[in-house]
């Protein structure tokens, strides 16, 4: 049994320090290419959909709390009319 124990320790240790390394590749220089080249498009929309849906979604929440808070400016501006 210890025979055993002592193997699969062995086996669990050598796949695990190994597996990770066959599986990546090193793609870095093909990001860099894609997001530096000059097409006209910003780089934060270079991302492709989602990109452009993330910066839409940000405009417009940023938009509606802009105008949120000029409206509730010019209220809190305005006296409340006495009874």
């Amino acid at each position: 049994m210890w025979r055993n124990l002592l193997n699969l320790r062995q086996i669990s240790q050598r796949t695990i320090s190994t597996a990770s390394r066959r599986q990546i590749e090193n793609r870095i220089a093909e990001k860099q290419k894609f997001f530096q080249e000059e097409n006209g498009i910003p780089v934060h929309l270079k991302g492709g959909v989602m990109d452009v849906l993330l910066y839409r979604a940000t405009m417009a929440i940023s938009i509606f709390g802009t105008a949120y808070v000029v409206y509730e400016l010019l209220v809190a501006s305005m006296p409340k009319k006495q009874k």
